[in-house]
């Protein structure tokens, strides 16, 4: 398993309007095959943060649907991106 971790950071005024532009890609990665999870969210505590989570069944899978990457007008509103990809070799389910 893949997993996708860390957040942006954007201009606070801009961040709702930078989620909206976001649902398509959500809506998008969750019907991609292979993808188990995939979110971005506003963070709670920092109005300039947006959170990053997705799971993926592999890297075929992850690079499959990730192509080009953000959009040019995602890419110009991100100020520092913080994000890391994880390779899992188990995991242990706590519910």
């Amino acid at each position: 398993m893949i997993i996708v971790a860390g957040h942006l950071i954007v201009d606070p005024g801009s961040r709702p309007e930078y989620l909206a532009g976001c649902v398509p890609v959500v809506e998008q990665a969750r019907l991609a095959q292979g993808c188990l999870d995939f979110s971005l969210s506003a963070d709670l505590i920092d109005p300039a943060r947006i959170n990053i989570l997705e799971r993926w069944e592999s890297h075929l899978a992850l690079d499959a649907f990730r192509g080009d990457g953000p959009s040019r007008d995602q890419q110009s509103a991100i100020r520092l991106a913080d994000v890391a990809e994880y390779e899992i070799a188990g995991t242990l389910r706590l519910s």
